[in-house]
């Protein structure tokens, strides 16, 4: 049987171990560049034999128009390559491997945050009943305008773009956000998705963004080295149920097996929250790739070991707890205790709350 702590490869990228590093924002980088904070932090939590034998960064803006959150690091910059690459060369000088998040979080943002104080973009000008962190703290999101046909191919263009910015910046891969209620999950789910031309309605029509995403992004870099994030049945970000999502995502997977996608990241149940938020088939989704199966959300020790045992998933990954627990790979090993942690600096500050945790050592 297969252990937590086995190698594993997906793709092209080697791992030592099947203990995942999630996604996790953090905004710690003013000017959206990465810093010198982050290289530590990140650093901490690299050397397989005590952290994450894969880490996926905090998700990463595409564009200027991609942010929805305050001091969030992109990926389509030479500043911001360069200031990733001092990430990636601590990780791998540590025997980490990193994957960086593609991010464009739709109408999740807010004016502030957007050039020239524009409406943030999405599948709809309907507002979400949620908010986001600014300047002044979390404040509601803006009201969105629903993209123009013609503007749709500019979008799938910035992922191509980051996705080469990535491998730039020394990354083993990346990870296609489409999941949490951003913007290709507001084009998934006929609960946010009115549109009327070719990328509404039908289901054929609605994962027509995240084929071309797909497509744009493994042109560049290669299947192989390229993941995708799905939370089907997530109601973050009031994104709402889609009517049929067990059809919806197995279409929309069955569809990507052409792309020979290095993994597929699902988080089961609500993000953060309820992993019985609504019924769903976990298992017949996976039949539809090929890919590497990696499992998020509110695993535990026994939980973990317990589903790569079974062949259930081939990774897991945990995110709060990698935040208190920069060794938390070799905790799990050892059936270690966690440290706590602290809510009050998840986003936002400098070295509290964030590379100060302290390791077993």
């Amino acid at each position: 049987m297969p252990s937590l702590f086995d190698p594993l490869r997906i793709g092209d990228i080697a791992l030592d171990t099947r203990v995942v590093m999630a996604p996790l924002t953090r905004n710690r980088a003013p000017g959206h560049v990465p810093n010198a904070l982050m290289v530590a932090y990140y650093a901490q939590r690299a050397t397989p034999a005590t952290g994450a034998g894969l880490i996926i960064t905090e998700a990463s803006p595409i564009s200027d128009f991609g942010h929805g959150y305050l001091d969030t690091p992109g990926i389509y910059t030479p500043e911001q390559v360069a200031g990733w690459k001092k990430v990636t060369d601590a990780v791998h000088a540590r025997g980490g491997r990193i994957v960086i998040q593609l991010w464009h979080v739709g109408r999740i943002s807010h004016v502030s945050l957007l050039p020239g104080g524009q409406p943030p973009v999405s599948s709809t000008a309907r507002a979400a009943n949620s908010k986001t962190y600014t300047a002044k703290g979390f404040e509601p999101v803006s009201t969105p305008r629903a993209l123009a046909t013609s503007e749709i191919p500019g979008i799938v263009a910035d992922y191509r773009h980051a996705a080469r910015c990535a491998m730039e910046a020394g990354f083993d891969g990346v990870e296609i956000h489409a999941a949490n209620g951003y913007l290709i999950e507001q084009f998934l789910r006929d609960s946010c998705n009115d549109r009327t031309d070719a990328y509404g309605g039908s289901i054929e029509n609605r994962t027509r963004l995240l084929r071309e995403v797909v497509e744009a992004v493994t042109a560049e870099i290669g299947g192989s080295r390229t993941g995708l994030r799905l939370s089907p049945v997530t109601p973050a970000n009031d994104i709402g149920q889609d009517s049929n999502p067990q059809a919806l995502y197995e279409a929309a997977l069955a569809q990507l097996a052409p792309y020979k996608l290095a993994f597929v990241h699902v988080v089961e149940g609500a993000t953060g929250g309820p992993r019985d938020v609504a019924a769903f088939d976990y298992a017949a989704l996976r039949r539809q790739t090929q890919a590497a199966w990696m499992v998020n959300n509110g695993y535990d020790r026994r939980m973990a070991m317990d589903v790569v045992a079974s062949g259930a998933a081939d990774l897991v990954a945990f995110g709060k707890a990698f935040i208190a627990n920069p060794d938390l790979g070799l905790r799990l090993q050892r059936g270690a205790p966690l440290n706590p942690l602290d809510a009050n600096t998840l986003y936002g500050g400098g070295a509290s709350g964030y590379i100060d945790y302290p390791t077993l050592a």
